[in-house]
């Protein structure tokens, strides 16, 4: 079985958010960088997973500058097989996904994995562009997946109740919380990922609709505003005037 897992950098959650003085461009000087952690703990582990149960090859990708090869090589160090980076800044998500969708066409992968989203812009978009680009079904939010016989059966989350479906292979899945486990790199697996291959190849053209205008930050939290339980007038005054919810 032959996977590609889509791998992305994100900062680490507790770094500082700041943006340039166009707003266009966020401030990387001081800050942790990770593999986002649903295209890592989830994505790629559950592919390592499939990939001992039935064998195979797991490719990872990144579309990124060549700062991003730390976690391309945590990637391999967790035991994915190859490496491609696509030498490019991912503008947005379409041109990410055409990027890949353009990469993946040319091979024959049985499974692509994107995690459900990235922890700094949540737009999880990627998959749905990947799949409608390659003409392949998504499987969505996926939290738990098995094979037989090339007919996949997932399962997830939905409100109210869980949701399982069918498809045969080959698929684009995203991948949810409980889709598989964190695994943590070993040092034979960090020393190994040094002579697996990562292979830099060039970005194609791509005519995105989308247009950066600026970022801005959330304005600042007001203080907590203590209320005396019993003074049930002033909690009745917050609710009208102020919160306007009754």
């Amino acid at each position: 079985m032959n996977i590609l897992v889509c791998i992305s950098k994100t900062p680490d959650t507790t770094s500082k958010v700041s943006f340039d003085g166009s707003g266009q461009h966020y401030i990387e000087d001081g800050v942790q960088f990770i593999m986002n952690p649903y295209d890592e703990w989830y994505a790629l582990v559950r592919a390592l997973e499939l990939k001992e149960q039935f064998g195979g090859q797991v490719d990872v990708i990144h579309v990124g500058p060549a700062t991003s090869e730390m976690i391309i090589r945590k990637a391999l160090a967790i035991g994915a097989d190859a490496a491609y980076r696509v030498d490019a800044v991912a503008k947005d998500a379409y041109f990410t996904a055409c990027q890949i969708s353009d990469f993946a066409q040319k091979k024959n992968y049985d499974i692509l994995f994107v995690g459900k989203e990235t922890i700094d812009h949540n737009g999880s978009e990627v998959g749905s562009f990947i799949a409608a680009m390659l003409d392949l079904p998504l499987v969505s939010y996926t939290t738990k997946l098995s094979i037989n016989d090339r007919l996949v059966q997932a399962t997830n989350e939905i409100e109210g109740g869980i949701e399982v479906v069918e498809v045969s292979l080959p698929i684009v899945v995203s991948a949810a919380k409980g889709l598989a486990e964190q695994r943590i790199p070993n040092m034979k697996g960090i020393m190994d990922a040094k002579k697996k291959p990562l292979e830099i190849i060039p970005a194609i053209e791509v005519n995105t609709n989308i247009e950066l205008v600026r970022f801005e930050l959330p304005p600042n939290k007001s203080s907590v505003r203590m209320i005396d339980p019993n003074n049930i007038n002033e909690l009745l005054s917050v609710f009208s005037d102020d919160l306007k919810i009754i």
